[in-house]
């Protein structure tokens, strides 16, 4: 049998061999459990493998995006993630001494979650006890050192917490083994970008300064070039004054920069900064006087930015920082990474029940690598030249970082536009809205309360009156979407459905008399047509599933 990097690209002839699971993830990281997530809600089996014998105790991702809690929100996780994170408001640069700007993180009053700040060890922890809830406990100390796939799943060798090795059987393999991932390497992609040369300190310390709550700071000096060559940057976590802080590295720390060969990224060993050497840097930079105190961890990291080839080949995928890397700015890694994994996981449960084909599976590359390409190129851009060289207004850009434009129309999933061109179409985020009411509860519900805890397709089948011969339109729907039906506010009392009664989903769908939606599991409109066409529309939705490529 011929076999390339790692036995990645092997295809051995097709034989029957019996699959131990359904799906092996590699990586137990926030986007890890978010795949392994995604799947075990669709009653997927799955095993989840990490090498670390233990949660890392660093706060290292610590920024969670709206969408991100959108998508929490819909596995029922975000009330315990809001119980845990602090609120994110805005930040203060201060450029030489002075402050140069003030930014606020305010977004339109329809969209449900602000910005937030959680550790990344918090996060971890979250999603690990939703994960063992529903029956799959991460195997600690576990590495992949090595795989083959070929017509019927993959074959991955694993070297156990003990020391042995077992072999594992899989329908499919997803990388989420970061920036260094043993996937990536095994199937041989590339993973084209760079390095910065600078390096950073970074902390988890408390400062007794006086800082509005909720803020973080971007403090700089600018040589007489206009480069930076001074920078601290601190993002508030949850607990009194206690912040992220990250800097340069002092010289006495620093090493010779990478030659570029290996990819260069992350937390490094063996140099762990003195709070002294943050409080220096805080002396010298900080807008408020402050004094440091109770640091938890520190250490020096290096930025890379990096995109992979493609996403996957065949049955084995990447997510995440297998898939691209670049700098924290905006906090966009990471969330980027779980969306990865909710794009990826739902197609995967499809495929595994046999309600769709292998193909639906390529269109995770032809929706996912875009988005990474403009974070990397986003994040790198905003990491040398600032925030405010960005070309949109700021409402743009903060809908943008809160990774609410996040869309797939020129995907093979979008179904044809209908309706108003400036309306949201499929490919696009279904809006949230609020003010749907019900005769029985005392209380207006979000689009998102109706959707929580579904795992497939959901139509949301939307007429101003009413829906005319409900039972033929009934029948008319394919078996496995539930249907969410909302009528218009003057609608008659008797009327089934959920009342728009403040017109908010009319304002935001914008539909073109009675119209259909169909809310990908993602979060994502799949389709959107005239109710009249209700049959046509989502046998063709349904089948472009099968046919994707």
């Amino acid at each position: 049998m011929e076999e390339g990097p790692a036995g990645g690209k092997a295809r051995e002839a097709s034989v029957a061999r019996e699959h131990t699971t359904d799906v092996l993830i590699a990586g137990a990281g926030p986007v890890g459990l978010s795949a392994a997530a995604e799947l075990r809600r669709r009653g997927v089996p799955c095993r989840l493998v990490d090498r670390l014998p233990e949660r890392l105790p660093y706060a290292k991702a610590v920024g969670i995006q709206p969408r991100t809690l959108e998508i929490w929100d819909r596995m029922g996780l975000a009330r315990t993630v809001l119980e845990a994170a602090a609120p994110m408001r805005g930040q203060l640069i201060h450029v030489n001494g002075s402050e140069v700007a003030r930014i606020e993180l305010v977004l339109p009053p329809e969209v449900p979650y602000g910005f937030a700040a959680l550790p990344q060890y918090e996060t971890e922890r979250i999603l690990e006890e939703y994960v063992a809830g529903l029956g799959t406990v991460i195997e600690r100390g576990t590495e992949l050192v090595s795989f083959v796939q070929d017509e019927g799943g993959v074959t991955a060798r694993l070297r156990t917490a003990t020391g042995g090795t077992e072999e594992v059987r899989a329908r499919f393999l997803v990388g989420c083994d970061g920036a260094h991932s043993t996937v990536r390497k095994g199937l041989g992609l590339t993973f084209e970008g760079g390095a910065f040369g600078e390096e950073y300190m970074l902390a988890d310390v408390v400062a007794d300064w006086d800082l509005p709550y909720g803020y973080g700071v971007r403090a700089s000096h600018t040589a007489d070039d206009g480069s930076i060559d001074d920078l601290l940057v601190c993002i508030p976590l949850p607990g009194a004054g206690r912040y992220r802080m990250s800097m340069l590295v002092p010289p006495a720390l620093s090493t010779r920069p990478s030659d570029g060969a290996e990819v260069v990224h992350g937390l490094e060993g063996g140099r762990v900064p003195e709070l002294s050497d943050i409080q220096t840097v805080v002396d010298r930079l900080a807008p408020r006087p402050a004094n440091l105190s109770r640091m938890r961890w520190s250490s020096v990291f290096r930025i890379s930015h990096r995109i992979v080839g493609r996403y996957g080949d065949g049955r084995v995928f990447v997510a995440g920082d297998a898939a691209h890397i670049h700098p924290p700015t905006g906090a966009q890694g990471m969330n980027t990474g779980i969306q990865d994994a909710c794009n990826l996981a739902w197609k995967l449960a499809l495929v595994v029940r046999g309600e769709a084909g292998p193909a639906l599976l390529t269109s995770y590359d032809a929706e996912r690598r875009p988005v990474g390409e403009e974070v990397v190129g986003r994040t790198v851009r905003h990491a040398t030249k600032g925030i405010e060289s960005d070309a949109d207004d700021m409402e743009t850009l903060m809908l943008r970082e809160a990774q609410l434009l996040v869309g797939y129309r020129d995907g093979p999933l979008a179904d044809a536009p209908y309706g108003p061109d400036d309306a949201p179409q499929p490919g696009d985020r279904a809006p949230d809205c609020p003010g749907l009411t019900t005769p029985v509860a005392a209380y207006p519900l979000r689009l998102l309360d109706v959707l929580r805890g579904l795992t497939g397709q959901v139509l949301v089948r939307y007429a101003e009156k009413g829906v005319d011969d409900a039972g033929a339109f009934d029948a008319a729907v394919p078996g496995g979407l539930h249907t969410v039906t909302v009528v218009g506010r003057d609608a008659p009392a008797d009327t089934p459905g959920y009342r728009d009664a403040t017109g908010e989903f009319a304002r935001l769908y914008r539909p073109d008399g009675p119209t259909g939606f169909v809310v990908r599991p993602d979060g994502q409109l799949g389709a959107r047509f005239p109710l009249s066409a209700t049959r046509e529309a989502l046998t063709g939705y349904l089948a472009s599933l099968s046919a994707a490529e």
